[in-house]
């Protein structure tokens, strides 16, 4: 296995897992499979999204939980990968990732909300701290059965498990900027969950 430390310049390996994560993350499963399915495109119909829960709006419940797998998946995937380089190479995949979900090219840079995929570049990371993100999730949408809603928290919870579970700086810093991208995603939830207008899950969005 390659050693990070005895690297002269670990820039290009960095830059590699970056993009490596990038081209991983922005693989959009949620349109490749509506198609497939001859569902046409997913971004026509309810909150125009490509992810899971916009899937689930076909009323496909086996598409939508392939998407979920799928997408987050692909985090996993990318964190697994670049790890065989050492641990930075991993952060810096995750990273990539999310931003390849988030702003994917193949889509004029117009992708989904990132919530899967941050949630399986964290499993990847940390298993105990991925698995307290999606226990978060569950436990809020169970409750208030708003899908953003749980997602906005789990997400922004992760920055403060990662310092209370791992106290790894690292760690907290880039779970707190992967917070901020999923947040600034939802920009519309937010203001539609301000004014009580977010969609419930099980119900169309108007």
């Amino acid at each position: 296995m390659p050693d990070p430390i005895s690297w002269g310049f670990a820039w290009p390996y960095l830059l590699a897992a970056l993009i490596g994560g990038y081209i991983l993350g922005s693989l959009p499963f949620g349109l490749l499979l509506t198609r497939a399915a001859g569902l046409g495109d997913v971004r026509e119909i309810g909150s125009g999204n490509i992810g899971a829960t916009n899937v689930l709006r076909t009323g496909r419940k086996g598409l939508a939980a392939a998407t979920l797998l799928l997408d987050g998946g692909k985090g996993a995937a990318a964190v697994l990968i670049a790890a065989n380089w050492g641990p930075d190479m991993a952060l810096v995949a995750a990273f990539g990732a999310v931003v390849g979900h988030l702003f994917p090219v193949w889509l004029a840079f117009k992708g989904g909300k990132g919530v899967a995929t941050t949630l399986g570049v964290l499993i990847a990371l940390s298993p105990l701290l991925g698995a307290l993100c999606c226990a978060l999730w569950l436990l809020v949408a169970f409750v208030f059965r708003i899908s953003s809603l749980a997602a906005l928290v789990c997400i922004a919870a992760a920055p403060f498990l990662s310092w209370v579970l791992l106290g790894d700086l690292q760690m907290v810093e880039l779970t707190g900027a992967l917070a901020l991208l999923v947040w600034w995603r939802h920009h519309a939830n937010i203001a539609r969950l301000l004014k009580g207008e977010e969609p419930r899950i099980g119900r169309k969005a108007g």
